[in-house]
């Protein structure tokens, strides 16, 4: 039997075909034995690759957006965004590791074939709303730094493709340490940033605190929505249940355990230093346009003027463009990574790497390049912001398919999520969507 193909648990309609980027499937060697943090250290970079999608550049704005014009006071919704990502991104390492399956191939094995090809359309419809955020935000960087074109800038990040192709080559460590690294680089910007701002403390520490006007206000409540699309993002549920199988992690229940625990830790880590980078942006324009006025700031480039003069310190825009630029060259790669699965599972579509690659970026780049090119400087914020409310809409589609799987011991077996995880997944999920429906209620109020 191909080493690709594994046994599932029989509450799957038929065997899994082949594997979630079967060039790498299983190509990271895991320990067994020895010290317990080698062995989770073997199990450490996919919850990193996840974590981009949690600080990509439409959170930038988003972020931005909500700190400038509100404060401190929308920090609660990273903070809870956050917790739900945590268990969310927990279900889909129990998905890969009980089934040995993607969320996509799950959801095409476990759901007729027409509600499989619309979910199939939503969560491309995510990548490319995903793609346009990205693209946007890694072309404004490259501006910012280097005065390149948008439109020039946009051409330049679908090169991405190939720096994947070559990580890929060399080994999926690779890809994980390009990430990781460039998550670093984010972080050191971040911090010389805020250490220059210097928030008042006492307000960030009350920003966590949760507050009825988030509800009550349409439009505190759209910022919110925003940063609960650009945190919680329906392709890294795709993305999180493919990579984790990188891992040979053995196919034996107490094998399987293992990797449950260390994959859990691994993406809990991870999305804790994408809340401290997700906290940094907001608690970086509160205390910088929000105390001195500038509440309408919302356009990146707009923020990267206005931060030299405030702060003082003229290395301080530069810091900014640096940390954007990783944070959109981070997204391209982790979105092409997702758009793969997303194709691979639902449509089963085998072509040489290359051009699966190709094509999954090319789905997703030509309508973010189009949007990009159309509305040029002015504008990009709104489109950010419109993108990740977006996500934030599509996100139940992939939520609800992900808990209902881990909850069925017929398809996890031993594995199965406990009913306490099973609980509190659904009322994320309720919440999600219940959110997304007044959202919904209130721009059409405001059309009508």
């Amino acid at each position: 039997m191909d080493a690709r193909v594994e046994k599932v648990p029989a509450g799957w309609r038929s065997e899994r075909g082949e594997a979630s980027l079967a060039d790498v499937h299983r190509s990271i060697a895991v320990r067994n034995s020895g010290p317990g943090w080698r062995r989770a250290v073997a199990f450490a970079g996919p919850g990193y690759l996840v974590a981009v999608g949690y600080m990509d550049p439409g959170n930038w704005a988003t972020s931005i957006a909500g700190g400038s014009k509100f404060g401190y006071t929308l920090l609660v919704v990273a903070l809870v965004s956050n917790i739900m990502a945590i268990v969310l991104q927990s279900l889909c390492a129990r998905l890969a590791i009980a089934s040995g399956r993607d969320l996509a191939q799950a959801c095409r094995d476990a759901f007729p074939r027409p509600v499989a090809y619309v979910l199939w359309f939503l969560a491309e419809t995510a990548i490319i709303a995903t793609d346009i955020a990205e693209v946007i935000g890694t072309a404004i960087g490259l501006n910012l730094i280097f005065g390149i074109p948008l439109e020039l800038g946009v051409i330049i990040t679908a090169l991405d493709v190939f720096l994947i192709l070559y990580l890929q080559r060399l080994g999926f460590r690779w890809v994980e340490a390009l990430i990781i690294t460039l998550l670093g680089v984010i972080a050191v910007c971040f911090a010389i940033q805020i250490a220059l701002a210097d928030p008042n403390w006492g307000q960030v520490i009350r920003g966590f605190a949760p507050t009825t006007e988030i509800v009550t206000n349409p439009e505190m409540l759209y910022l919110a929505l925003g940063i609960l699309g650009a945190t919680v993002m329906p392709h890294n549920l795709y993305l999180h249940s493919g990579i984790v199988q990188t891992r040979a992690y053995g196919e034996t229940l107490p094998e399987k355990r293992q990797a449950l625990k260390f994959a859990t830790i691994d993406s809990t880590v991870a999305l804790m230093f994408a809340l401290l980078i997700n906290a940094s942006i907001l608690i970086l324009a509160a205390a910088t346009f929000y105390k001195t006025g500038q509440t309408e700031v919302a356009e990146l480039g707009d923020a990267h003027k206005l931060l030299g003069p405030l702060l003082g310190v003229a290395i301080a825009p530069t810091l900014f463009g640096i940390a954007l630029l990783c944070c959109g060259i981070n997204s391209t790669v982790t979105a092409t990574l997702a758009g793969q699965i997303v194709m691979e599972g639902f449509l089963k579509i085998r072509l040489a790497p290359w051009l699966r690659r190709l094509i999954t970026r090319g789905i997703a780049i030509i309508p973010a390049a189009a949007v990009t090119i159309w509305y040029g400087d002015s504008g990009t914020a709104r489109l950010l912001i419109l993108t990740q409310v977006v996500l934030s809409l599509q996100l139940s589609f992939a939520v609800f398919p992900l808990v209902m799987f881990t909850a069925d011991k017929a398809k996890m077996g031993e594995l199965v999520a406990p009913r306490w995880l099973i609980a509190f997944a659904y009322l994320i999920a309720v919440v999600i969507a219940a959110l997304n429906v007044k959202l919904l209620v209130d721009f059409i109020g405001v059309a009508g």
